[in-house]
Order: C-alpha cells, then structure tokens, then sequence
C-alpha cells in the first residue's frame, strides 16, 4: 500500500503531490481521512448517545439471564 497525499481540485478531482505507479484508466482505491472538525464532530454525537442510553438503561436496570428468554430469536447470532 502506497501513501500519498493529495489536493482536492473540485468534487471529482484530486491532484496527487507525487506520481503513482498506475497507467491512465486503471482502477486505485482512494481512503479519506475525516478531518479534525468532523471527528470532534464524531465526539459530540457518541457523547450524547452515551448519556441516552445511561439514561434508558441506567444502574437500576435488571440483568437479563439466557434462562429467562421466553421465545429465541432464530435471527439472532449468539
């Protein structure tokens, strides 16, 4: 795997910073890394999934045995 940075020219368009070994019209899978706004971006939104669910299934909540299942869930790996 070769790392290689590159400018975003417009939507469609990238301009490498170096040549790769790949001829015109060949196929090369490109990886984008979020950039640091998004991720904190990320943060928030977990953060607050977090506290939802403390909430639903706070310290109070019971806890559920395989003995206690009524009906199995075919669909449902174990």
């Amino acid at each position: 795997m070769v790392l290689v940075e590159a400018r975003v020219m417009d939507s469609t368009h990238l301009e490498l910073s170096r040549p790769i070994a790949a001829s015109r019209g060949k196929m090369v899978f490109v990886s984008v890394a979020e950039s640091a706004e998004r991720n904190a971006e990320r943060r928030q939104w977990l953060a607050g999934s977090v506290a939802s669910l403390q909430v639903a299934y706070g310290d109070s909540e019971p806890e559920y045995t395989a003995a206690m299942v009524r009906e199995s869930n075919p669909d449902y790996g174990t």
